[in-house]
């Protein structure tokens, strides 16, 4: 039988990060502690993850630094399962670094990792991604 994996939700973690209700925060923490020692398997995808960064830093005025911090710590989780995991820690880095939105944090991370090409108007946003291919190329 195939492991059960869950989803959590923008609202599941951000009771987690925030504790901002004792009682969310309880239920969250209980399953948080199960994927950070891999006896639980979570999935958490691309769009909860702009989701938190949006509502940590436009709603509740979080600094991007502490988000992204407070977010890479859950993806270092044991269970944690995203295939996609080195782009998303990836783009969480560019988001503490830069002031580009989450998505073009995500763009930019897959542009460095997966080799995908961007086809954008934006050309902020382009020459960012030329800039990070350089960046990439110097690394290794």
């Amino acid at each position: 039988m195939k492991k059960r994996v869950s989803l959590p939700d923008t609202n599941f973690i951000l009771r987690y990060l925030l504790r901002d209700n004792e009682a969310h925060f309880v239920e969250a923490s209980e399953y948080f502690e199960k994927v950070r020692v891999g006896k639980e398997s979570a999935l958490i995808s691309e769009s909860v993850l702009v989701e938190c960064l949006y509502v940590l830093t436009k709603h509740y005025k979080v600094p991007r630094a502490e988000a992204t911090k407070s977010l890479h710590g859950i993806f270092i989780y044991k269970g944690v399962i995203n295939p996609n995991r080195e782009v998303l820690t990836r783009a969480l880095s560019l988001f503490a670094e830069t002031t580009l939105d989450p998505v073009d944090c995500l763009l930019i991370a897959m542009t460095a990792i997966e080799g995908h090409a961007v086809k954008s108007f934006d050309r902020a946003l382009l020459k960012r991604i030329v800039f990070q291919a350089g960046q990439t190329n110097n690394e290794k």
